[in-house]
């Protein structure tokens, strides 16, 4: 009998050292990763995952576990962990005092790091945080829901660890630091106390990538990739390495609603992922069954090249860059979801929220936005710069494209 079990416990431990030595992972197997972890992150269990709660400490709870699994170092300041706390949580609209001490929110940071003995390091992250059960940024209009982001951002997060397993392989001469960020959804707070109470010195840091909703690939197989500007490095390799035929539309500003604008910030080069918005964006709608896990693959294929087209490259250089920050200021809304993936002239509509002025004028998902009371409308700044000469009460005339014909209507703000 004891001969049988040492028998049975080797043949185990064969199996499962044949297990973690089976090389990088195909694509077959990146596939039933991805969708496990969406899958996990974006259950109704772990109720919308919204910092401080009980979801979103089982989901870095579980982030922790796969890092380890992966064999990477922790890396935050108990453990896999970095907590934070958040001193004024109610207006997000306010500067939030973030620290370590006094009364809160306190979220937690899942810090990992991929040790190649080199004197660079390559942050790549995602939040893992979203809505809970929808309030302010919800875009809900019933009922109180779980609001579940399985694109906004468990898709990022998936995309994180599938990124930890490629690159352990890789013979790169960068180390990776990987990080899921907590508090993104309520105004960068995660991101933003690792930048200001980093674990590794952010002077070895080469340069930031972010995965933010990565996970609704279109038919035109559109990729966005913002930052590009933030280093003269970035544009050359993106072409090259294209090899599934991604349409990618890029912008050069390092600041956006995302966790990369905290490393721009501190004058690192960023990149940001983002394979567009839908109608599901910050509803409950957005849910596992909804993701495109094949385009997932791709897109995590296509920055896990970007990473080894860098890796010879000595430590790149920051540009500034002209950003956002310099938008016009606009005190109402048109009631759309822009199509950020849309790269003709005009602003194309990808969503029209209910009892909103763009509803009320007849606009429709898929009309092209090509004038503004007297402003043309060229591309999303030149609709934000129409957009902001405009006051609550004021009605103007708004001009179309739908079906290849140019329709008017009058909307009243």
């Amino acid at each position: 009998m004891k001969h049988f079990l040492f028998k049975s416990s080797y043949i185990i431990a064969s199996l499962l050292f044949i297990t973690s030595c089976d090389g990088p992972p195909t694509d077959e197997k990146l596939l039933t990763t991805l969708q496990e972890d969406v899958v996990f992150l974006a259950a109704d269990d772990l109720g919308g995952r919204a910092i401080g709660t009980e979801g979103e400490q089982k989901a870095a709870e579980y982030l922790a576990k796969e890092f380890e699994k992966l064999g990477l170092q922790p890396k935050g300041t108990e453990g896999f962990f970095q907590s934070f706390t958040v001193s004024k949580p109610s207006n997000p609209h306010e500067e939030a005092v973030i620290g370590t001490d006094g009364e809160g929110i306190t979220g937690r940071n899942v810090v990992a790091f991929l040790d190649k003995k080199a004197d660079k390091t390559i942050v790549i992250g995602a939040h893992f945080d979203h809505l809970g059960m929808g309030g302010q940024g919800s875009l809900h209009r019933g009922d109180s829901a779980i609001h579940n982001g399985a694109d906004d951002n468990a898709s990022g997060t998936a995309a994180l660890l599938a990124l930890a397993e490629i690159l352990k392989y890789e013979e790169l001469k960068n180390n990776i630091l990987f990080i899921a960020f907590s508090g993104e959804e309520n105004g960068l707070w995660g991101s933003n106390y690792f930048v200001k109470n980093p674990t590794i010195d952010l002077k070895t840091v080469n340069y930031m990538i972010n995965m933010d909703m990565v996970g609704r690939l279109n038919e035109e197989k559109s990729l966005a990739i913002n930052g590009v500007g933030t280093s003269p490095s970035f544009v050359p390799v993106f072409d090259q390495i294209n090899t599934d035929s991604l349409k990618l539309v890029t912008s050069e500003s390092g600041v956006g609603p995302s966790d990369h604008t905290s490393f721009y910030l501190q004058d690192l080069p960023v990149l940001h992922f983002f394979t567009g918005q839908h109608e599901d964006y910050h509803k409950p709608s957005d849910d596992s069954d909804k993701i495109n896990y094949e385009g997932l693959v791709k897109v995590v294929r296509y920055i896990s090249r970007v990473v080894t087209a860098l890796d010879n490259e000595p430590k790149l250089a920051f540009t500034k860059t002209k950003d956002s920050s310099d938008s016009p200021r606009f005190t109402v809304s048109m009631g759309v979801v822009p199509d950020y993936m849309f790269d003709g002239k005009g602003m194309r509509v990808d969503g029209v929220s209910e009892g909103k002025p763009a509803q009320a004028a007849g606009l429709q998902k898929g009309d092209v936005v090509v004038q503004l009371g007297d402003s043309t409308v060229y591309d999303m700044m030149s609709y934000m710069r129409a957009l902001s000469a405009f006051q609550k009460g004021d009605s103007t005339k708004v001009v179309i494209e739908r079906g290849g014909q140019k329709v008017e209507a009058v909307v009243r703000f």
